[in-house]
């Protein structure tokens, strides 16, 4: 009787610890299309202002300085600074674990926040233009880096809301 107890017992154990195990590989691409759905949802709401911009090995924050940003339903952004409007595309995208857009380093599951103005190579705007890997994102903060292809650098974006 007491074998049986104790055989019962760590069958329950054994149960128990299988039993609470996470298995996320069924569930990998759902979590990462809401994930970008959510970041989507995020930076649609409100106006964005650019509150650091490192490029490659260069602060070039105050290059946007003055600018307001919004990121419209439409995946159309607009930027505005009194008279002056750039306007250009954006959106988020669930790589799916496309690990050759990957720039953190963190994970190939990452979604990637995509930016295009169409400006010439010389306009500051072109900078923005990458397909931005998420480091983190609140309802008032949008972190972003990217590595560039060419030279290595790392490049750094952060959105803070007005």
């Amino acid at each position: 009787m007491k074998n049986l107890k104790t055989t019962s017992a760590i069958m329950f154990i054994a149960l128990l610890i299988v039993g609470c195990s996470k298995d996320d590989s069924s569930n990998t691409n759902d979590d990462s299309s809401n994930s970008a759905d959510q970041v989507q949802e995020i930076a649609q709401n409100g106006t964005w202002r650019i509150s650091y911009f490192f490029d490659t090995d260069e602060d070039e924050t105050s290059n946007f300085n003055g600018y307001s940003f919004t990121f419209g339903e439409d995946g159309v952004v607009t930027a505005i600074n009194g008279n002056s409007t750039v306007t250009g595309d954006w959106s988020v995208q669930d790589d799916n674990g496309n690990s050759s857009t990957d720039d953190d380093g963190n994970s190939t599951d990452d979604d990637d926040f995509i930016i295009f103005f169409p400006v010439p190579e010389s306009n500051d705007f072109e900078d923005l233009n990458d397909d931005w890997d998420i480091i983190s994102v609140t309802a008032n903060k949008i972190e972003l880096t990217d590595v560039s292809g060419g030279n290595g650098g790392t490049d750094f974006l952060t959105f803070t809301k007005q």
